[in-house]
């Protein structure tokens, strides 16, 4: 199979001659090979495993995002991946990156939340004129 994970703004990998994949959906783990129909999966954040003859297995963790399996074509699509030899280092990895990310998010958010709110008064004393 050749498998290509993508971001919101990039591509992070491209593999070819993936012989299995592994990837976390709400009903549990789902695994395709190569001689599987057509499907499409919806992820939920976890570990993302595919194993080549070349590299062996190979551990992402990815976020929310969705899985299309077309012939011998598999596009995951997630908002955020990370890459890790061994399954302790990635979650290192992810405790770090993620977490971080959630607190930006969280601040983002906050601060939208702020301006609509600014928004909303200023056209409510807009409209009483």
């Amino acid at each position: 199979m050749n498998l290509k994970l993508l971001l919101p703004f990039q591509i992070f990998a491209e593999v070819s001659g993936v012989s299995r994949l592994v990837a976390e959906t709400r009903g549990g783990s789902f695994g395709l090979l190569p001689q599987r129909l057509d499907c499409v999966a919806a992820l939920t954040p976890g570990i993302l495993i595919y194993e080549t003859a070349a590299d062996g297995e190979v551990f992402v963790a990815v976020d929310d995002g969705v899985l299309v399996k077309t012939g011998a074509q598999v596009l995951i699509s997630v908002r955020r991946a990370l890459r890790g030899s061994d399954l302790a280092e990635l979650r290192e990895a992810v405790e770090q990156e993620f977490l971080t990310l959630d607190e930006h998010e969280q601040g983002v958010r906050s601060m939208m939340a702020k301006l609509e709110s600014g928004f909303l008064r200023r056209f409510a004393t807009f409209q009483d004129t």
